[in-house]
């Protein structure tokens, strides 16, 4: 985890920089500073820090991973790295049922995207309980 603490943090650091800098920068050339492009750095910065700060305080409390030690060798890392299902169709139910509160949203319908929460919620049920269906039909008695 200390991998990923670092990395978000040092981007979140070089946003927080770089905020400075366009702030001079606009400063200098037009006599202002302009307050968007600073807002959005620093914040841009702030999002990446909270991943990157919890990252940081997981790697406190758990014992180093491979990727995280200078004498780990390469075969620690072998074995498998989760379960991925191979053919759910779920995710395209989840990315059009976004698809579909987008659309209500840009559009200012909320009948729209009221369905599209409905349906959405469905979809996050079909994909959490994807492998649980039809585990405990034995028969009573």
């Amino acid at each position: 985890m200390k991998v990923e603490a670092r990395l978000f943090l040092g981007v979140a650091v070089f946003l927080w920089v770089a905020a400075i800098g366009y702030g001079i920068w606009t400063n200098i050339d037009t006599g202002s500073v302009e307050p968007v492009g600073v807002a959005a750095l620093i914040l841009s910065g702030g999002l990446l820090g909270i991943p990157g700060s919890f990252f940081l305080f997981v790697s406190r409390r758990i014992d180093p991973r491979p990727e995280d030690r200078n004498d780990a060798e390469i075969a620690e890392m072998a074995g498998d790295l989760g379960f991925f299902s191979p053919g759910s169709y779920w995710p395209v139910g989840l990315a059009g049922c976004a698809t579909v509160v987008g659309i209500g949203l840009a559009f200012v319908q909320v009948w729209l995207v009221l369905v599209g929460v409905a349906l959405l919620m469905f979809s996050v049920g079909g994909l959490l309980f994807e492998y649980y269906i039809g585990g405990n039909n034995r028969p009573i008695g």
